[in-house]
């Protein structure tokens, strides 16, 4: 699918990994939509990208509903979905503080999970109903935000690992299902990004972590899971995948 004059939708796009992605559709023409819980980050943004922002908590369900409604009315149907919305939250099962609380390992499913099922499950609604491309026969494109973790989590991990697991097996069995409305489904893996939290470690801490990455030795640029995320919607015959972007790391338990 090309990606100029196409609706987009990014979640989390007001920082981080969607904020790399907004400005990459941006670049490429896309009609680009904002969803963001801090209205404000997004609305700035946004207005740097020529784009709209709407405020949307990808865990509630009204909240999202509201948002399409929005989005839809403004730029109209969106054929691309990039989910970046997400958190991470470390927490031992069992510590010197005692066992885990629910609630954290509810919160960190509810937003990585069920906001990424919520937001997959709007889209191919609103899909379902316009005319398939003439050149791919496609009606969009929906692509989450998995994670390394999912395969390797490490000790302290257990909520978002499960989290980011969900979103894996979540890809080939919603690609399955949603094949026949031409809507293609994908995942993308990265391994540690250069975001702001990575940024703030001690130089010494980066070294060691880059050490245990084979190739290239480093953090995952934003900029390139934005560009990976590009290809994934030019290309029709990716569906169903997930797609590591890690320099080939493997988590250690800690």
């Amino acid at each position: 699918m090309k990606i100029k004059g196409h609706v987009a939708i990014v979640t989390g796009g007001a920082s981080g990994l969607g904020a790399a992605v907004a400005k990459v559709l941006a670049r490429e023409g896309a009609k680009l939509a904002i969803f963001d819980r801090n209205i404000d980050a997004a609305r700035e943004m946004a207005e740097s990208l020529q784009g709209d922002a709407f405020a949307c908590d990808v865990s509630q369900g009204d909240s999202a509903i509201a948002a399409f409604a929005q989005a839809k009315d403004k730029l109209g149907v969106a054929r691309i979905i990039v989910n970046c919305a997400g958190i991470l939250l470390p927490k031992r099962i069992l510590s010197r503080d005692g066992v885990a609380d629910l609630a954290h390992f509810e919160r960190t499913v509810s937003i990585n999970l069920t906001g990424t099922f919520n937001i997959l499950r709007l889209a191919a609604e609103t899909m379902q109903d316009i005319p398939p491309l003439p050149d791919t026969g496609e009606r969009g494109v929906i692509i989450n935000t998995a994670s390394i973790a999912a395969y390797d989590g490490q000790i302290g991990q257990a909520a978002y690992a499960a989290s980011k697991g969900g979103v894996v097996s979540l890809t080939l069995p919603a690609a399955r299902e949603l094949a026949e409305f031409g809507i293609r489904v994908m995942a993308i893996a990265p391994g540690a990004a250069e975001t702001p939290m990575i940024e703030s470690l001690a130089d010494d801490v980066r070294q060691s972590l880059y050490a245990r990455i084979p190739f290239p030795s480093r953090f995952v640029k934003p900029e390139e899971f934005a560009e990976l995320a590009r290809h994934i919607i030019e290309n029709p015959m990716l569906n169903g995948e997930v797609i590591r972007l890690d320099g080939a790391a493997r988590l250690e338990p800690k």
